[in-house]
């Protein structure tokens, strides 16, 4: 099953599997999935091994990877591609603690200073 972080969850796994774990949350038949799924593999996001008469499905990209498109996307799609707009955003609605301030604070910090240098 695709997990919410963009990978595939026990890799590898068939269409047929992906459809019927998200098939209560959905209602996506067999031929939905395996189309979106084909789609993903021509987008570069899986990779597919033909076995027989079965299509095993892999991540292409890491964690990190997808969650980076994604955070891009939402960036030039839902803000325009305007940063400050979408950090509002993010520290209005998002319930943040001290630390986790702390550790974005230091990662501003770290970024001026290598502004700084160029």
């Amino acid at each position: 099953m695709v997990d919410h972080q963009g990978g595939l969850e026990n890799e590898p796994c068939a269409a047929p599997t992906v459809q019927e774990k998200l098939h209560k949350q959905t209602e996506w038949t067999y031929s939905t999935v395996r189309t979106l799924m084909d789609r993903m593999v021509a987008k570069g996001l899986l990779t597919a091994q033909k076995i027989r008469n079965l299509t095993l499905y892999r991540s292409a990209v890491t964690r990190e990877q997808a969650q980076r498109g994604e955070l891009l996307y939402a960036l030039r799609n839902a803000f325009n591609g305007a940063l400050t707009p979408m950090m509002q955003c993010l520290l209005e609605t998002g319930e943040l603690s001290a630390k986790e301030l702390a550790g974005l604070e230091a990662l501003i910090k770290e970024k001026k200073k290598k502004a700084g240098k160029k």
